[in-house]
């Protein structure tokens, strides 16, 4: 299909390179149009941007679910998330394969169960059900923080960043003092090119091969501040066994042998970051949508059962997670297009999560709407190992913070981070009256 003919204000090298693009993503109605004009004209398209590796873009919520279902055939390991050629050969020639890490996102079956399967129990809800009172008052600190700034903060940088990662880091058995250490690395791992992470970080490099830019995040030097880090943890909690989950992945046996450095490192980073970044995101993401849906908000105050759905509806409504990766291992045909062996898709999940035959009025924001098949967590085997504990934080958080809130409002301009892989608000001023 002609890109030109289908899609107007995009020729076909605009419209790829478009999907891509960081700045994008910063812009919700930009990119959602993008995603409409997809699903309802080439819901399943070959992307040829430039600098990329050609991949199929796939927008349906009935085609991310039937990839995600068949492990088998759509692997992770060739190919996890959208990287410039140049980035990827980087990171080929400094780890001599394609990934700088080695996360349970990267890798297949059976050597991704078997890692999985260390902390699974863990994070599953009959565990998970001994930190709830612990995570409840987690969650009125920071609403009793939030209180105490007098009625106006950025609810992002004074809240929303800091209430997650305080759990995780709990549960890893870090120390607060380390939490500014460990946000950094996080936002330079997930926003390298966003021009607010660049400002901050000590690891700027003026020419990098990982993202193909004049000025972004050195992931190398990020990757070693997480080595280093874990690496003395891993340490102590070998010789000094602990009650958290750095000991249990530190002392992690795979196939009767110790977990590997690499693999026992990856752990750690993908639990650090992806474990606070997408519920920050969340919680940031859902707080606006009540502002601008006070309707849907006076249902939540007056009916607080309504919180599980509610909480549901926010991660639909952000879906931190915009894309992961596969790699067909055979010829396969899908909506009339044939994906050949070695072909790249990227899941699309927050076009997945706008699917008009998925959700009925998806761009309506609904308290009592039935989400449980949003795509955001993604789904099979690969199914977020942390959902639970995510949701669990969302509820304490917004349990906590409604009944108390008398009034809220925004105070200026909400602003997204610059990333196509992970993103969500990065700022959320707002002014309110908090009891």
């Amino acid at each position: 299909m002609d890109g030109g003919a289908a899609f107007p204000g995009y020729s076909r090298e605009t419209l790829d390179d478009a999907i891509v693009n960081p700045d994008l993503y910063a812009d919700e109605d930009a990119i959602h149009a993008l995603y409409a004009s997809l699903r309802r004209d080439d819901p399943l398209r070959l992307m040829k941007p430039a600098g990329f590796r050609p991949f199929w873009a796939v927008t349906k919520h009935a085609d991310i679910l039937e990839i995600e279902k068949r492990s088998d055939v759509f692997v992770n390991r060739l190919r996890t998330y959208l990287s410039p050629i140049e980035g990827e050969e980087w990171v080929k020639s400094v780890t001599g394969d394609t990934h700088l890490f080695r996360t349970l996102v990267d890798l297949d079956d059976p050597e991704h169960m078997k890692l999985r399967m260390l902390t699974q129990a863990w994070f599953m809800p009959p565990n998970l059900k001994k930190l709830e009172a612990r995570i409840g008052e987690i969650a009125k600190a920071h609403v009793d923080r939030m209180a105490a700034l007098g009625g106006e903060c950025d609810f992002v940088k004074e809240v929303a960043l800091w209430y997650p990662l305080r759990v995780i880091m709990e549960i890893m058995g870090v120390p607060a003092s380390d939490e500014p250490f460990m946000l950094k690395l996080t936002q330079e791992i997930f926003g390298p090119q966003d021009p607010d992470v660049l400002a901050q970080s000590e690891h700027v490099s003026a020419d990098s091969a990982v993202t193909g830019e004049r000025r972004s995040v050195d992931l190398m030097q990020t990757a070693l501040e997480f080595y280093k880090y874990f690496g003395a943890i891993t340490a102590d909690r070998r010789a000094n066994p602990r009650d958290d989950l750095a000991s249990l992945v530190a002392n992690g046996m795979i196939d009767g042998a110790p977990i590997g450095e690499r693999e026992a490192m990856s752990y750690y980073i993908i639990v650090a970051t992806a474990g606070h970044d997408t519920t920050s995101s969340t919680a940031s993401g859902g707080l606006l949508q009540l502002i601008k849906n006070p309707d849907e908000m006076a249902k939540l105050k007056a009916d607080p059962s309504l919180l599980p759905n509610a909480v549901e509806e926010m991660i639909r409504w952000v879906t931190p997670v915009k894309h992961f990766m596969r790699t067909a291992l055979e010829d396969v045909d899908l909506r009339g297009r044939t994906i050949k062996a070695g072909d790249g898709l990227a899941l699309f999940y927050w076009s997945g999560n706008r699917d008009e035959e998925a959700f009925e009025a998806p761009f309506q924001f609904r308290v009592e709407r039935d989400v449980k098949k949003h795509v955001a967590f993604g789904h099979g085997v690969h199914l977020c190992l942390g959902m639970h504990l995510a949701r669990m934080e969302l509820r304490a958080l917004f349990a906590e913070l409604l009944p108390r809130l008398d009034e809220i409002e925004l105070a200026g301009e909400p602003r997204n981070t610059r990333a196509n892989f992970v993103s969500g608000l990065k700022t959320l001023p707002v002014r309110y009256k908090l009891a």
